[in-house]
């Protein structure tokens, strides 16, 4: 079901990742270059790239004579290029690489502070971050679909608007209309029936209600057992686009099960619960390869409303195992001890 990376090239993921995470902001859009303009007797040094909006603009770096901006500026160029080389490697390589508009959005997000403050990566852009960060490779679907966890208290010093850094980007960027009575949205989403969708989602009793979470001026859609999910994430990075940007993620051992529990628990949408059962399918051969205690220790925090759908479908679940017995075994171990 899947292949482990060469142990140079998940080093060479590793650095980058380390690189990227201690750089700071990163560039928005393209690398760019360096471009003098004069006007009125002064020269300016001005950063050209192309824009998220895919639309070439120019911004202000200093004036000429700043040499220590101007270095900065230059060292901060060379950098981005350097990244954009080691994506593009690693995509060769068979690492999983998401869209370039993803990219645009997740460096926004960085940048504003948001997913240092606990936002977390979740769905099926989280779970293309857990297979590089487990050093496998395997197939994956697209998708047109940030999925942003939240708990509803974040290490913000101050609010800030989930709305006005997605404008940011000047994609397009509109609330997804809901049926709410205040009209309030979870949802952020770019035109066109195809058009990528930001969702904030949260913990909840039940899935499908909206929660405000005051720290980003926007609602989150709750899912049961999210908090669950959320409990141990740590930090990981997602390569999109030529970006590698510093998110954090749930344990691939909790993704997993809640994975499962997600497809068993969907009553529509046919297509995504199965797609959810595969995806947990594939980290539980991972880690029964890599580490068989996570699988039992996540499993025995599992909350009992969570054990109860998963061991009345248990057959349902187990039988996307059926050609990996390691796996399987694990799992039936697991959920027994627990």
């Amino acid at each position: 079901m899947f292949q482990s990376h060469e142990l140079a090239f998940r080093t060479q993921y590793a650095e980058l990742k380390e690189r990227v995470r201690v750089a700071g902001p990163l560039l928005p859009g393209s690398a760019g270059t360096l471009v003098k303009r004069s006007a009125t007797g002064r020269s300016y040094w001005y950063r050209a790239y192309q824009s998220a909006a895919g639309r070439q603009v120019e911004d202000l770096v200093c004036r000429d004579g700043d040499d220590e901006t101007f270095e900065r500026a230059r060292s901060d160029i060379e950098f981005s290029r350097w990244v954009a080389t080691q994506v593009r490697t690693l995509r060769k390589l068979e690492f999983q690489v998401a869209d370039k508009a993803v990219g645009h959005v997740l460096v926004e997000l960085h940048n504003a502070g948001l997913l240092q403050a606990g936002l977390c990566l979740v769905g099926t852009l989280g779970y293309m971050a857990l297979l590089n960060e487990l050093g496998v490779c395997a197939v994956t679907s697209r998708t047109q679909d940030i999925d942003l966890a939240a708990g509803q208290q974040l290490h913000l010093a101050a609010p800030r608007s989930l709305q006005e850094v997605m404008e940011k980007t000047r994609m397009g960027f509109h609330p997804v209309p809901a049926v709410a009575p205040d009209g309030a949205s979870s949802s952020l989403k770019l035109p066109g029936a195809e058009g990528l969708r930001v969702d904030l989602l949260t913990h909840g009793n039940e899935t499908g209600g909206l929660v405000a979470i005051p720290a980003l001026a926007w609602h989150a859609q709750t899912v049961a057992h999210y908090d669950y999910l959320l409990e141990d994430a740590r930090e990981a990075a997602l390569l999109a686009g030529t970006h590698c940007v510093p998110v954090r993620v749930p344990a691939p051992e909790r993704f997993m099960w809640h994975k499962f529990y997600s497809g068993l628990a969907r009553t529509s949408f046919a297509e995504k619960a199965a797609k959810d059962i595969r995806q947990g399918a594939m980290l539980a051969v991972v880690l029964a390869d890599q580490d068989e205690d996570l699988v039992v220790e996540a499993a025995a925090e599992l909350p009992r409303s969570m054990r109860k759908v998963l061991g009345a479908q248990r057959k349902r679940f187990l039988s996307a195992l059926d050609d990996a017995a390691p796996a399987r075994g694990l799992l039936e171990r697991a959920f027994e001890a627990a």
